[in-house]
């Protein structure tokens, strides 16, 4: 199995190269008969890959642990869907399964019946085919997936604990596939740049794959912050690791793009810009796959020191420098047909957003490399801690929260803006009176009553522009109300679709501002029967108990929750010591509320069963879900495909 599994890699690189020279053979010289044959091998590539994914499943899912790889993260007691995981948990099956999703989406691509995709195929594929190849290149070289060990064990080493966790399952596939889906955009737009055309039509395929990868970088984040929250037992759920920043940075460029291309489409301007945030996006998925697998920095979601980082390096050298020089011939062609006239306009909004995302993406990007360019510079490595990131990044995401909302109110070239401080009194009056509220409440921080007052004017903002919208539609199409609403959505799902994206960004930022500025923590030794208060809450420690698993020797410490002396419920914080790894792993007991969360750490316990504890009450994190949920559901709104019928003067460009 190994030797079928290693040749069919080394048959799909020897096809995905043959598949990209194909391409650009026939492209060149329009020989139908070579484009054939390109189509042909990419169709075989694709299967020879999968066929490699198949076996190294198989080979996971009946403990075939003559395979170095199935040793090293499978054991006899790991249950099926974490044998699955196993295929992406470790270095070579990752980008294995990189390798794969970018052949199934190559596929996907190449079925197209769009004219545009059609004529972009010619010279975007063979872009595509040579990543595909580059990735085998390093499993072949570097990474082999299907390595044997010189003597098969009874047992492998099974899955890390602390990625026996649901998280496993979708979080590591969702922002990888984040990570693949970039690369089409990329190759749709470095094709147009080949057959010079640089308008728009080459944005329509490049925006529905450019939000595809949003999607899964976005919802891959999310689940990745929940994993971190309710498994790593720190009571946070973002720390600014060096991983958790490079499927950020991606999804930030990606966001900008999204808006850019708006207004290329709408008014023949950011053509730059919309370049460069394609371009930048795909070296960015690049860089965190490199990240996770150079030992360039430290972070506990890196694979450890490896010898692919200069292949990554010079993948991702040469990917710029031929993008940036193919872009930079095309300059004549890139010229904005349009100026910001106004920079209170809806176009001038997007130029702010833009500078804002980018500024923020370079921020996180150096303070990432920070430690690893002061070393090269000082030869001492300075770490970056949290608060440079939130001190920097606050301001920067509470301006482009803001935005979302004012830009709603905005025209294009500034038109209608003679009724904008008519329509920012509702949601500005609304905000200010809520304020006041939170201040005669008992906030005093400013930091907190400027973001919230913030977060109020840009839900009502949206809200408010939603109501007219449907309050015209029901007087134009005589609807009720009901009906008005939902078919309002479904005949312009983007701009409705942004705008939940933009109500769940404020409920994500509610979360995010309560539970990072108005958290309270406790730490407290107690014995059975003894107490420990935090804020509104009594936890009453009960004792000890202890099981045994095939795997582990489980302690839980058993706790009653009282609130103002009423008994609400118990929590169970556990200690894991499993028997094939030494560090103990502690699993958080947690009660949510939408007010806040009970999050309680078991940190150890002495012989006489009296535990270390460490209580918190974290506000408003459940919001974090909710925003994160409605943000994800507003995206795939906007990515179905659209309805033609609109609204009088609409159109699906209008977010």
């Amino acid at each position: 199995m190994a030797d079928i599994g290693y040749i069919a890699l080394f048959l799909a690189f020897v096809v995905s190269v043959y598949a990209a020279a194909m391409y650009l053979i026939g492209a060149r010289g329009r020989r139908p008969a070579y484009l054939h044959s390109a189509r042909n091998a990419l169709i075989t590539s694709g299967a020879l890959v999968s066929l490699a994914v198949g076996l190294l499943l198989y080979a996971l899912l009946t403990h075939d642990f003559s395979l170095s790889y199935v040793a090293a993260y499978t054991s006899r007691a790991t249950t099926w869907p974490y044998l699955i995981s196993a295929l992406w948990a470790g270095n070579a099956g990752s980008l294995l399964f990189w390798a794969w999703l970018l052949g199934i989406f190559s596929l996907v691509v190449l079925r197209s019946r769009s004219e545009t995709t059609r004529s972009l195929l010619p010279h975007a594929t063979p872009l595509i085919m040579l990543t595909v190849a580059f990735f085998l290149l390093i499993l072949l070289a570097v990474s082999d997936p299907f390595g044997k060990l010189p003597f098969t064990p009874f047992d492998g080493n099974g899955l890390n604990p602390m990625l026996q966790n649901p998280g496993m399952l979708f979080h590591p596939p969702a922002l990888l596939a984040g990570y693949v889906l970039l690369t089409i955009p990329f190759a749709f737009a470095l094709a147009a740049l080949i057959q010079k055309r640089t308008g728009s039509e080459w944005t329509v395929p490049a925006r529905r794959w450019m939000l595809a990868a949003w999607l899964m970088l976005g919802a891959g984040n999310l689940i990745g912050a929940w994993w971190a929250y309710v498994e790593l037992g720190w009571g946070g759920y973002w720390a600014w690791d060096p991983v958790e920043n490079a499927g950020l940075m991606p999804w930030l460029l990606a966001t900008a793009f999204l808006h850019s291309v708006i207004v290329q489409r709408r008014r023949g301007m950011f053509k730059n810009w919309v370049m460069l945030l394609v371009i930048f996006s795909f070296i960015l998925s690049i860089f965190g796959t490199f990240l996770t697998r150079s030992g360039l920095l430290s972070s506990v979601h890196t694979f450890g020191e490896s010898r692919m980082g200069p292949f990554f390096m010079l993948f991702m050298l040469i990917s710029l420098a031929a993008s940036l020089l193919l872009l930079n011939s095309r300059q004549k062609r890139l010229k904005s047909e349009a100026e910001t006239e106004v920079l209170v306009s809806r176009e001038g909004s997007f130029l702010l957003n833009n500078a804002l995302l980018v500024s923020s993406t370079v921020v996180i990007l150096l303070g990432t490399l920070f430690p690893a360019i002061s070393e090269a510079f000082s030869g001492s490595k300075i770490e970056v801690g949290t608060s440079f990131f939130n001190t920097v990044n606050a301001p920067l995401f509470l301006m482009v929260i803001l935005l979302a909302g004012v830009c709603t109110l905005l025209g294009w070239k500034g038109a209608a803006n003679s009724g904008l401080l008519r329509n920012l009194a509702l949601p500005g009056g609304l905000a200010l009176a809520a304020g006041v509220v939170m201040f005669l409440l008992g906030v005093r921080l400013i930091g907190a009553l400027i973001a919230y007052s913030l977060c109020i004017f840009v839900g009502v903002s949206i809200f408010y522009q939603w109501a007219c919208g449907l309050r015209g539609r029901r007087r134009a199409r005589q609807e009720n109300y009901f009906t008005a609403f939902f078919r309002q959505i479904n005949d312009n799902r983007p701009r409705y679709g942004a705008y939940l994206v933009h109500l769940g960004t404020v409920l994500l930022a509610v979360g995010v501002i309560g539970s990072s500025m108005f958290s309270t923590a406790k730490e407290a030794v107690l014995q059975p029967g003894e107490t420990v208060s935090v804020r509104q809450y009594t936890v009453t420690y009960n004792g000890l108990n202890i099981r045994q698993t095939p795997d582990a020797d489980i302690v839980s410490a058993e706790m009653s929750v009282y609130n103002s002396d009423r008994l609400i419920g118990s929590l169970t914080p556990e200690k894991y010591f499993h028997r094939v790894y030494e560090q103990p792993v502690s699993e958080v007991a947690i009660r949510s509320t939408p007010a806040d969360d009970l999050y309680i750490i078991f940190d150890s316990a002495d012989l006489g069963g009296t535990g270390l504890f460490k209580v918190l009450v974290n506000p408003l994190v459940l919001w974090i879900w909710v925003g994160g949920g409605v943000v994800v559901f507003g995206g795939l709104l906007a990515f179905l495909p659209r309805r033609e019928r609109l609204s009088p003067g609409q159109t699906a460009e209008d977010e």
